[in-house]
C-alpha cells in the first residue's frame, strides 16, 4: 500500500486539470482534486462558453437587419433583446455543462473536494471551505489553478466590472467603457455592442490586438468602428467617480469621461497567491507565474503544474493537450511532452478572427525573406444585404522553403476555416499545396487556395 492518500493530487478542477486528473485515473491511478469554485474552470465557467454563447445572442440584430433584404418581411427596428432571457439561457446550459464535468471525473474514479487547496509541504495538501477543512497527502501534486482578470491600482477601481461579472449582468446599460485592447475586451465590445449598447473601448497603445498581425489589426479596428464601437488610442484612465447617474472618468490628466458602466479586461495573472507555492519552494517568475520545464515539472521534483497558471500559451485546447500529455508520462509509460509550433486561435470578435502560425513580423524575424499575400472583399452574403463589411485573408510563406508559416483571417465563420487549415500546416503544407488544392466556390475559404499575386 502506498503511504500517500493519492497517487495523483489536482488543485483547480479547470480543463486542464479535469482532463490530467481522469485521464490518470483511467491509467489506473488514485486521484483526487479540489475546486473552490464551480467544476469547469474559467472557459467552461467564466470564460469561452458563456461569452460564446453572448457573442451567438449578440449577432442575431445583424441577421434580422440583413433578413430583410433577402425578401423576408421582418422590421428590424421593432426587434428588442430580452437580455436577462439571454443570461437565464447562459446559465442553464452552465449548469449542465458542469453537471457532465461533474459525471466526467466520477465515472474516472476521481475523487473531488469541495474547497481551496494550499500546499503544507511537497506531499500535503489543506483542503479547506467554509465548512470544512482537511489534509491530504500525494506522491505527486498539479497546480492548475489558471488566470485571474487583473486590474491597475487606481481611485475607484472598486466600482468596475471584469469579464467575470459582464458574464452575468441583470441588465444592459445604456453607455459603456470596455478598457483594454485584447481579445477579451474587444470580444465583449462587440457583445455590448451588437445588444444595442453604446460601447467606448479605451486603450493605451496606438492600437487593439497587441501581438496579432498588424494587418489583421488595423482590419478589425475599422470593422468594429463601422458598428458604432468608439475606439480610443492611447488614452490612460487616471481615476474613476461613482456619480448618481453613473460613473465619471478622468483621463489623460484632466479629460473627464462619463458613462453608465465600466468593464476592465486589462490582462489576467496566474492564481498562484495563496496557495503556499513560494514555501514549498516551488519557482514563480515575476508574471507570478509558475516555472515549469517541457515535461510541466516545477523546481519541486514531485509537484507540476499546467495550463493559464504557467503563462505559457493561455488557451483551453493547450491546457486540455498539456494534460492529456502529463498523464500520458507520468501513468501510461509514454514520455509527451507538446508541440506548440502552429496553434490554431480565434477571436470571437465581430467579425470573428482566425489565426494559424506566425505574423508577418514574426516571420520577418524568424524566417528571412518571405511572401506575403492579401487579400480583402465583401462576403458573398453582403453583396444583397449591402452590408459596409470587408473580410481579410492573409498567407505568409517562407521563400526558402515555400512552406505555409502564417495563415490569418477576419470574417464569418474565420476560426471554423482555420483550423482546417491547421491541419495542413502543422503537416507542413506549401503555397504549392494550396495553389494545388480545388477551392469550394462559392465560399470565402476558397479565397486561401486562389490566391497567386504575392501583394509583398
Amino acid at each position: 500500500m502506498s503511504q500517500y492518500d493519492y497517487d495523483l493530487f489536482v488543485v483547480g478542477a479547470g480543463s486542464g486539470g479535469v482532463r490530467a486528473g481522469r485521464m490518470s485515473a483511467g491509467f489506473g491511478a488514485r486521484v483526487g482534486m479540489c475546486e473552490d469554485m464551480r467544476v469547469g474552470g474559467t472557459c467552461v465557467m467564466r470564460g469561452c462558453v458563456p461569452k460564446k454563447l453572448l457573442v451567438y445572442g449578440a449577432h442575431f440584430h445583424e441577421e434580422i437587419e440583413d433578413a430583410r433584404a433577402y425578401g423576408w418581411n421582418v422590421d428590424a427596428k421593432s426587434a428588442t433583446l430580452d437580455w436577462p432571457h439571454l443570461i437565464a439561457k447562459k446559465d442553464a446550459e452552465l449548469q449542465r455543462l458542469e453537471g457532465v464535468y461533474h459525471s466526467i471525473l466520477g465515472n474516472a474514479g476521481v475523487e473531488l473536494l469541495n474547497g481551496r487547496g494550499k500546499l503544507i509541504d511537497a506531499h500535503t495538501i489543506e483542503v479547506a471551505s467554509d465548512t470544512d477543512r482537511k489534509t491530504v497527502t500525494a506522491e505527486k501534486i498539479l497546480i492548475t489553478t489558471g488566470g485571474w482578470p487583473s486590474m491597475p491600482d487606481i481611485p475607484g477601481i472598486e466600482h468596475v466590472i471584469t469579464s467575470n461579472e459582464a458574464l452575468d449582468l441583470k441588465d444592459l446599460p445604456g453607455r459603456m467603457v470596455i478598457v483594454g485592447g485584447g481579445y477579451i475586451a474587444v470580444e465583449f465590445a462587440g457583445v455590448f455592442n451588437g445588444a444595442g449598447v453604446e460601447v467606448t473601448e479605451i486603450i493605451r497603445a496606438p492600437n487593439i490586438l497587441r501581438g496579432f498581425d498588424e494587418d489583421v489589426r488595423n482590419h478589425l479596428r475599422a470593422e468594429m468602428e463601422k458598428k458604432g464601437i468608439t475606439i480610443r488610442s492611447e488614452t490612460v484612465i487616471d481615476s474613476i467617480e461613482r456619480t448618481a447617474g453613473g460613473y465619471t472618468l478622468t483621463v489623460n490628466g484632466g479629460e473627464v469621461l462619463e458613462t453608465d458602466l465600466v468593464m476592465y479586461a486589462t490582462g489576467r495573472t496566474p492564481k498562484t497567491d495563496n496557495l503556499g507555492l513560494e514555501d514549498v519552494g516551488i519557482e514563480i517568475d515575476r508574471a507570478r507565474a509558475i516555472v515549469v520545464d517541457d515535461h510541466y515539472q516545477t523546481s519541486v521534483e514531485n509537484i507540476y503544474a499546467l495550463g493559464d497558471v504557467t503563462n505559457r500559451v493561455n488557451l483551453t485546447p493547450v491546457a486540455l493537450a498539456e494534460g492529456m500529455a502529463l498523464a500520458n508520462s507520468l501513468y501510461n509509460n509514454t514520455p509527451t511532452t507538446m508541440d506548440y509550433d502552429f496553434i490554431p486561435s480565434a477571436v470571437f470578435s465581430h467579425p470573428p478572427i482566425g489565426s494559424v502560425g506566425l505574423t508577418e513580423e514574426q516571420a520577418q524575424k524568424e524566417m528571412g525573406p518571405i511572401d506575403v499575400y492579401v487579400s480583402t472583399f465583401k462576403p458573398m452574403k453582403h453583396t444583397l444585404s449591402g452590408r459596409d463589411e470587408k473580410g481579410l485573408m492573409k498567407l505568409i510563406v517562407e521563400q526558402k522553403t515555400d512552406r505555409v508559416v502564417g495563415l490569418h483571417m477576419v470574417g464569418p465563420d474565420t476560426p471554423e476555416i482555420a483550423q482546417g487549415f491547421a491541419v495542413a500546416m502543422k503537416a507542413g503544407a506549401t503555397k504549392a499545396h494550396f495553389d494545388a488544392t480545388v477551392g469550394i466556390h462559392p465560399t470565402a475559404a476558397e479565397e486561401l487556395v486562389t490566391m497567386r499575386e504575392k501583394t509583398r
